[in-house]
Parts: structure tokens; sequence; C-alpha cells
């Protein structure tokens, strides 16, 4: 018998969690429906986007984190991309916009989606998009 899966949940590794938050949040639209503590100083949060749910996890304890990120850690998030399936790209690009973000025009991949790129605060690309019919 197949393995049968009805979601995901990507978990995130943040530096700052209030910002992290205050991204996903205020800029994107998501809502906090979980987290550790009550809050935006949480060290774990679960957020939902319609049926959509994203993880965010504190990447130091707070007694560990260094006064600035890492650099290598966070260039090492450019590894890593986030794909969200998103029916109107366009709108999408323009809540983005809207919401201060810089973002460049949707384009078309290499692969027939029309897509949209995103990063959030610790270097992690998001992508929306949705095939060219």
């Amino acid at each position: 018998m197949a393995i049968v899966v009805k979601g995901m949940a990507p978990l995130l590794q943040v530096f700052d969690m209030p910002a992290a938050i205050a991204f996903y949040r205020d800029k994107l639209g998501f809502e906090v429906v979980n987290s550790n503590v009550p809050g935006e100083d949480c060290d774990w949060a679960m957020l939902k986007l319609g049926e959509e749910v994203l993880m965010l996890n504190t990447a130091y304890e707070k007694e560990f984190r260094p006064p600035a990120p890492d650099s290598r850690r966070i260039a090492a998030h450019g590894d890593t991309t986030i794909y969200f399936s998103c029916p109107d790209v366009e709108v999408t690009y323009n809540h983005l916009v809207a919401a201060g973000l810089s973002v460049e025009p949707p384009g078309i991949t290499g692969y027939g989606f029309k897509a949209v790129y995103v990063e959030d605060p610790d270097g992690f690309l998001l992508c929306f998009q949705w095939p060219v019919e």
C-alpha cells in the first residue's frame, strides 16, 4: 500500500522570530495558529495560509543567540525554495508590491509555470506559481 499524504508543513529555522512572524503574517497574510508561548517572541510557531501550513523555529535558544545572523548559515538558505500552488499569480504579485516588498514581476519558468518570487527575512526564497494554460 502506498503512503497517503494530505499536506505538508515545512519547518524553517529563523534568526529573529518576531521579524519572521511579522513578515509571514503582515506581508503575506499567514495566520499564527499555534506557538509554544503566546505572542511573537516564541521559539516555535505554526502558521497557515488557506490550507497550507508552515512552521518556524528559532535557530538559537534565546540565551545562545548571537547579536547578528551567521552569514554562512544564511547563505545556505539560498539552496532552499518553498513553492506554493497559487492560482492567481498576478493578484499575488500585486499583493506583495502593495505590502511594500521588492519583487520582480511574474515570469514564466522553464517548466511552464507563471511564478513570482520573494525572499523572506532569513534568506529563504518563496515562489508562488501556477501552470500556464
